[in-house]
């Protein structure tokens, strides 16, 4: 052990031998496998809204299309493109891709942004959002960060 500004700082192993417990501390899952799961639990809940209203969802998200998920009208019909964020709710801002923002330019009445927001005790409440952007990002931009809340002013429940 080290004393540090007021601090002891101790090796994690020799806590955890103190506490009786042995070998090598559990790790933290990677934030990676955090982060996708979380897209595909918003996922999971978009599809479920799509079947809810009628219609036909097929999860695209590995594609990189510019949406995750393809929802169509039954029998054939008309196509609908969703892109899906889901966040903890109180979050401050979701990050939507270049991609996604040009998608949703080119097809303005197919392109729906669905943000999933994920509450304690583990509810779920999807909202949608048409038209969620009005400008293409500047040259060289890869990102663009949106204020949670702006976006949710605009948005409706599913439909």
């Amino acid at each position: 052990p080290v004393i540090r500004g007021g601090f002891v700082v101790a090796p994690a192993g020799l806590l955890r031998g103190a506490q009786g417990a042995s070998g090598p501390a559990p790790s933290p899952p990677p934030v990676a496998a955090v982060t996708q799961a979380s897209a595909a639990r918003a996922r999971r809940a978009v599809m479920e809204a799509e079947r809810a209203l009628g219609f036909e969802p097929v999860d695209r998200e590995v594609e990189k299309l510019g949406y995750d998920i393809e929802s169509g009208a039954p029998g054939g019909g008309s196509l609908r493109f969703l892109e899906v964020k889901g966040r903890v709710a109180g979050a401050g801002s979701i990050t939507v891709t270049r991609n996604e923002i040009m998608t949703a330019l080119n097809e303005p009445e197919k392109f729906i942004l669905a943000i999933v927001l994920f509450h304690d005790g583990g509810e779920e409440t999807v909202h949608y959002l048409r038209r969620p952007f009005d400008r293409e990002p500047d040259f060289g931009v890869t990102t663009v960060n949106y204020r949670l809340r702006t976006l949710l002013d605009r948005a409706g429940p599913p439909s």
